[in-house]
């Protein structure tokens, strides 16, 4: 039995205005400029202003937070009566850009190239191969992955085969085919299934008379896991050879690619992507200033010619088709007004966190050691400019800034804390820069233990515990003293 009541609710709903804000905050400078590229393309109502000048004096940081702001068109409105007073257009125009007006073309990040798949595929076609056995070359090649190797079992091929291509064949005859086909394309070490295989294909290339070339393929084909866990000694007792001798070997084998595929791209165009910063971020006379790129800081605003147009179409008060149309136009302005608000609550959002940041962090772009970055973490600035974690989270997420001492990625500012045995409180940022100063310092015939590196740092005031240094170390790349151990 149906019953009728009443129930209240509260709930926390975001507005469509304000999902495009987080959208557009968390957008990169080149994202940024496609998101509007494709805005002024669907809306025709917005429009940029062409600016007469452009101020280059940043001295005042009030100036750069200066927000013009835009009136919002009401939304609940009688088509019919309404009209635009006269005012002035709405723009986000301010000199919070920065002084670096260069035009970056995207069309040059674009450069022709060409697939290792459609590269191999060329080669291939060029063989001398019976029809049948082109095919299964053909899908031994469209299965290797962008490295160049073939990750999947020989058996799964041939079931596949089976399966989605109608030929019936053995795993012998695959295993065939891959390697006097397949495996003798360009690049050398193509098509194989596993990293020794791979280093193998290529030194075999280059063997001949040379010493160091032959010892090189013994050792790879022989004494491989010797090899990777650095075993240097019982490599040179199982051959019977010189330091140097080996030495000569390795040199051969580091010329070797462990990716061949590398230099290939996937797809028919390579992107070139250069770093374009979003923040720039100028020293002078001790004063560290942050500005936004003039990329980030557009010059837009509301066509006069659609305002011009709806005021005739909302004075027919008859036609109904004009009704329509000043409904249409009216949806445009209203979108194109809360753009360019949305582009204003942007920019301001954006100055004020890597203004929060800056001010945090000054010491380090004025000296640019990272040895005196502060521990931050997103509440310190969240806390400053009174966002939300998650608005400043957004932010700097894929930010650049370029800094008097280079291009610096604002995620990489932020880092916990420990305390030092003087009771101050330090950055873990300058933990790691420590630990990676002693580690490229360390006699690499007899690299330091993580035992070790516990002692040392200890004595330079860090009491951190052997995990923590081993954590470290993973998250800098480092491998384990046995790894880094060199002739």
């Amino acid at each position: 039995m149906l019953k009728q009541h009443l129930q209240l609710k509260l709930g926390q709903k975001l507005a469509p205005q304000q999902i495009q804000l987080m959208k557009l905050i968390q957008l990169h400078t080149l994202e940024f400029e496609e998101e509007l590229e494709r805005e002024l393309e669907e809306n025709p109502a917005l429009e940029i202003a062409k600016e007469e000048s452009k101020e280059d004096d940043y001295a005042s940081l009030e100036e750069a937070y200066q927000d013009e702001g835009t009136d919002s068109i009401e939304t609940d409105f009688d088509v019919n009566e309404y009209i635009y007073d006269d005012e002035p257009n709405y723009k986000t125009a301010s000199s919070n850009y920065s002084p670096d007006d260069e035009e970056f073309d995207n069309e040059s990040l674009l450069t022709e190239g060409q697939s290792l798949y459609d590269y191999l595929m060329e080669q291939i076609h060029l063989a001398s191969i019976n029809n049948e056995d082109l095919k299964v070359a053909e899908y031994l090649i469209g299965n290797l992955d962008t490295d160049g190797y073939l990750r999947r079992e020989i058996k799964s091929i041939v079931d596949d085969l089976a399966f989605s291509q109608g030929i019936y064949t053995t795993k012998e005859k695959v295993e065939d085919i891959l390697e006097n086909y397949v495996q003798k394309l360009d690049p050398s070490g193509v098509g194989a299934r596993g990293l020794q295989e791979c280093l193998l294909l290529q030194i075999e290339k280059k063997v001949s008379s040379d010493k160091a070339v032959s010892l090189a393929a013994s050792i790879l084909r022989h004494q491989f896991d010797a090899l990777t866990n650095k075993h240097y000694n019982k490599i040179i007792q199982k051959y019977d050879i010189e330091e140097e001798d080996l030495k000569d070997a390795l040199d051969e084998i580091s010329k070797l690619s462990p990716k061949v595929g590398g230099n290939f791209d996937t797809q028919t165009i390579t992107i070139n992507q250069e770093i374009i910063p979003d923040f720039v971020i100028q020293v002078k006379d001790g004063l560290v200033i942050p500005m936004l790129n003039s990329k980030n800081a557009p010059t837009l605003r509301v066509s006069e010619e659609y305002k011009d147009i709806l005021t005739t179409y909302s004075h027919d008060k008859n036609s109904s088709e004009h009704k329509q149309a000043a409904l249409f136009i009216k949806q445009k302005l209203d979108a194109a007004k809360w753009y360019i608000d949305a582009i204003n609550q942007r920019q301001n959002t954006l100055l004020q966190t890597i203004t929060a940041i800056v001010k945090f962090q000054k010491d380090y772009f004025i000296t640019g050691d990272e040895k005196s970055l502060k521990p931050m973490i997103l509440k310190d600035i969240a806390d400053i400019t009174g966002f939300d974690i998650s608005t400043i989270s957004r932010v700097v997420k894929s930010k650049y800034a370029d800094t008097p001492n280079g291009i610096v990625y604002l995620k990489d500012l932020f880092s916990d804390s420990l305390t030092n045995d003087d009771g101050e409180e330090v950055s873990t940022k300058e933990i790691k820069t420590h630990l990676q100063e002693v580690i490229s310092k360390e006699n690499k015939r007899k690299p330091l233990t993580d035992d070790a590196l516990v002692v040392i740092l200890k004595e330079q005031g860090y009491n951190i515990a052997r995990r923590t240094i081993a954590k470290y170390r993973e998250q800098l790349n480092i491998p384990v003293a046995r790894l880094r151990k060199e002739l």
